[in-house]
């Protein structure tokens, strides 16, 4: 399972990697380090598991946010928006395949253009003199 935290403001995506990682300021105690001083020194926590992320802020000065609601601890899904203090993130969930990018509902209608449709398909009245299959109506 590949989790990545993308910066909204811009910047290089960051990978969790570890089961359990630690966030925050000191490079010393945390996994990913974050050099910002509204952000603390340990400021939360990361569990991967199963497929799953969950966030447990560790009594920072400044707090974490799911989707702008301050947090002590929770779930994180896809696309959800995770900030540590100011520093705001999109939460990226999904396979561990390179070049495979996560898709949002409406980008998905964006990329499909309606109007490149011919007619749209009615299995009814699809008539196939080369096939022994014939389409029944259901009850």
């Amino acid at each position: 399972m590949l989790a990545q935290l993308i910066p909204l403001k811009g910047g290089k995506p960051i990978t969790v990697q570890k089961d359990i990682t630690v966030v925050g300021r000191t490079r010393e105690d945390c996994d990913i380090c974050i050099d910002q001083k509204s952000i603390s020194k340990i400021h939360c926590v990361i569990v991967k598991t199963d497929g799953l992320l969950f966030v447990r802020d560790l009594a920072s000065t400044n707090g974490t946010k799911v989707n702008d609601q301050k947090i002590t601890r929770g779930a994180l899904l896809p696309g959800d928006q995770l900030a540590f203090a100011s520093e705001t993130f999109r939460v990226h969930i999904g396979p561990d395949v390179p070049g495979e990018v996560e898709v949002s509902p409406t980008e998905r209608t964006e990329m499909l253009n309606v109007a490149d449709l011919e007619e749209p398909f009615d299995p009814g009245s699809r008539e196939d003199s080369d096939s022994d299959v014939q389409l029944m109506p259901a009850d």
